[in-house]
């Protein structure tokens, strides 16, 4: 834990990701890249592949190294030589390989990887490139590869560029047209039932909508700000009741997006009759699936190799039925929506590092977990990092991007699908917020690359938003009748 900047700025230096590239004696050889951790203030490793020096792995995992009488005379010389953790510390591991002959020392590990930060004063002899590698991986290492190996360490530098964020960008565009093209379908058959007053009363009845008003606007995001605090402060109790939430939340959400589409099937629609109710039973069937998924992310929530993707499924469809469910009755609840959940996301991400002890924004504390709590939010959409590096290989780091990011632009576009359609002004609006809502996630993108740091994305996202909106309303002579709504309902 981190109880102060300096500190962490300390382990940050300290904490330098490599990787362990272990070669099989097998024709081929079979190779196979493992994460290292090591200190850059002590060692330099090379950026490739290219002139690297092998050496042969000498597996004593049954030792600590704690004394050099541990270890038979000679065995070491000129060897890679691994290790398990012990209660002496790392540089006196390393001055006893050193002493032996041994040429590289990993020290396997059990529990998580941590910083290698052992003081080097007193210790300016050792010159053994030493890392911390994973007990499993060692294990790994030996199944995979066999008795002989030949490792050597290098660390690649990070990619200016990840192409998940190709697909993250894919994603939240989709979700954002697709989500405000259903809310435009949604509004057209309100249109229809209200010149239909035999059918008025059916639709009111299925319709689920709920209207945000100013004053809702600025209560939702009052409570996003006390949910935030809470979280920071209480995180390890409320995060179990955000997966709960999500998991009921997304259940439902999958359940109207996948049953808009069966409406549209004309086959297998058998009916069965219980308590003078009747349903399709293919709808249950659609119910269980929906219930199954859930539950499955949940229990396999922090299974990195595959959970993404269930994940990213309930979320787009979490996004998709919030924003056809959620209805802004006018431009200007958007702008004070959008106004001031910018506010807050600039706040709890540039301001807050100003007041917190550890000198972190709340926002990005709560994204990763305080405190090193292992558990995730699951309120973003990620998306596993393509590019091969060192960090790829230790953490398999996701590109994220938070479901606010897609709902509040996407709010928007709704309102403006529906002003399409109460207008009959040939998606002109809405067009044209999709893609200032693309020209923004491109705007966010660049500034990540550039700055190397995390982005509230709306920063970029609002702005381009609205302004294009306003332009087209005022281009287009609507800007009073944009900004007010449309009285139809009434």
């Amino acid at each position: 834990t981190c109880w102060s900047s300096e500190l962490c700025d300390l382990l940050q230096v300290a904490a330098d990701e490599g990787i362990l590239h272990a070669s099989g004696s097998g024709v081929p050889p079979v190779t196979k890249d493992y994460c290292i951790i090591y200190n850059s203030n002590w060692l330099s490793l090379p950026k490739t592949l290219d002139n690297a020096t092998f050496r042969t792995l000498e597996n004593l995992t049954s030792t600590v190294l704690c004394s050099s009488a541990e270890v038979p005379s000679g065995l070491m010389k000129d060897k890679a030589v691994v290790v398990m953790r012990g209660n002496c510390t790392f540089l006196e591991k390393a001055r006893i390989a050193q002493s032996l002959g041994a040429k590289m020392l990993l020290i396997a590990s059990k529990s998580r990887l941590s910083a290698i930060s052992d003081n080097k004063t007193g210790f300016e002899d050792v010159t053994l490139p030493i890392a911390l590698i994973r007990y499993n991986d060692i294990v790994d290492m030996q199944l995979v590869l066999g008795n002989e190996v030949n490792v050597t360490l290098y660390s690649p530098p990070l990619p200016e560029f990840d192409y998940s964020m190709v697909v993250i960008f894919l994603i939240a565009v989709f979700t954002v047209a697709l989500g405000g093209y259903w809310s435009g379908v949604a509004e057209l058959e309100n249109l229809k039932a209200v010149a239909s007053p035999g059918e008025r009363e059916t639709r009111w009845k299925k319709e689920e909508n709920v209207t945000f008003t100013p004053v809702t606007v600025i209560l939702f995001v009052v409570i996003c700000c006390v949910m935030l605090v809470l979280l920071y402060f209480f995180y390890k109790w409320l995060v179990y009741v955000i997966i709960s939430v999500f998991c009921l939340a997304s259940a439902m959400s999958l359940y109207n997006c996948l049953a808009a589409l069966i409406g549209e099937i004309p086959f297998g629609q058998c009916r069965i009759t219980c308590s003078n109710k009747t349903i399709e039973v293919r709808l249950i069937f659609l119910a269980i699936f929906c219930i199954a998924a859930a539950v499955v992310w949940a229990v396999f929530r922090n299974e990195d190799r595959w959970a993404w993707i269930l994940q990213d499924i309930l979320g787009v469809a979490f996004c998709l039925n919030f924003i056809k469910t959620l209805k802004m009755p006018n431009f200007k609840s958007c702008v004070i929506l959008l106004g001031l959940l910018l506010l807050y996301d600039v706040f709890f991400v540039f301001i807050t590092p100003f007041i917190t002890k550890n000198g972190a924004s709340i926002m990005v504390e709560v994204a990763a977990g305080p405190f090193g709590n292992s558990e995730k939010l699951p309120v973003v959409i990620r998306v596993p990092r393509l590019e091969h590096s060192a960090s790829t290989l230790c953490d398999l780091p996701f590109s994220l991007l938070g479901f606010g990011d897609i709902i509040v632009p996407g709010l928007l576009v709704a309102y403006c699908r529906r002003f399409d359609v109460q207008t009959r002004s040939s998606s002109i609006y809405y067009i044209s917020c999709t893609i200032a809502y693309a020209v923004g996630m491109v705007l966010t993108f660049i500034v990540l690359a550039l700055m190397k740091m995390g982005q509230p994305a709306l920063l970029y996202l609002v702005p381009c938003t609205l302004i294009t909106s306003s332009l087209i309303a005022w281009r287009r002579k609507e800007m009073k009748k944009f900004w007010k709504g449309s009285n139809y309902q009434v």
